[in-house]
């Protein structure tokens, strides 16, 4: 019997630890979605080469980010609208991977950056509604920003197919970049610390990379700053 009671025991702290694992998961969405971003980042270079595994992974990317949205927003009609946005998007992927339709790849990078930067707009209007910061915030703003850099690496995608040869790198310059390193470009940029080794070289593409370090800039400055100051009043009315 004794035996017996450990394992009960034993399956009821596994359930209960299941359980509490869920709680935290459903009361940080944003702490799942900068995961799955950061996750995304390191695995897209071993499989960019692999149509089916690049569809794959942008079609449960949209997944993550459309339930994230819909925990984050709590309204439906913000749902549907990132659906109506999302859908054309991994649709359009889907089509470009298996049939290889040139035509379609400026739509779907279209789409997709316009996916991202709503989602990120989302999460910026959800973490300027509180006075206080909470810590699915403070993870808010770490996805926000990977979100604006995977939006603007989308841009970048669409002005290459747009106007080839508008970047360049300093291996295989005239060749055209890969996701891979525009996004290494988006994350340059949008952290200010650098344009590195791959560099817009036309004036539409330039106008675009200086959109995007003013972006960056005034996220830092505006909504990060405004979440530190908001959790250090947090700590100091906990003191008192």
């Amino acid at each position: 019997m004794g035996d017996i009671d450990d394992i009960a025991a034993t399956g009821k702290l596994i359930h209960f630890t299941h359980l509490r694992w869920l709680v935290r998961i459903i009361r940080h969405p944003s702490a799942v979605l900068l995961l799955v971003q950061l996750l995304g980042l390191l695995l897209y270079p071993f499989i960019e080469h692999t149509r089916s595994a690049r569809a794959l992974l942008g079609a449960f990317g949209v997944l993550v980010l459309m339930l994230a949205i819909s925990m984050v927003q709590r309204t439906r009609g913000r749902g549907r609208i990132s659906a109506c946005i999302a859908v054309p998007a991994v649709v359009l992927n889907v089509l470009d991977m298996v049939w290889d339709v040139p035509q379609l790849r400026p739509w779907w990078a279209m789409f997709e950056a316009a996916f991202y930067f709503y989602a990120a707009a989302c999460l910026i209007r959800y973490m300027l509604a509180d006075r206080r910061a909470s810590s699915d915030e403070l993870f808010a703003a770490g996805a926000t920003f990977t979100l604006l850099a995977w939006a603007f690496t989308y841009v970048f995608v669409l002005c290459q197919v747009l106007q080839p040869g508008c970047f360049a790198a300093a291996v295989n310059p005239g060749e055209p970049r890969s996701w891979t390193e525009l996004m290494f470009l988006s994350f340059a940029l949008m952290s200010s610390t650098g344009i590195g080794d791959v560099i817009p070289i036309t004036v539409h593409a330039r106008a675009v990379a200086s959109l995007e370090m003013f972006v960056g800039v005034m996220y830092i400055a505006l909504v990060v700053s405004r979440l530190i100051g908001l959790s250090l009043l947090r700590r100091e009315d906990t003191k008192d």
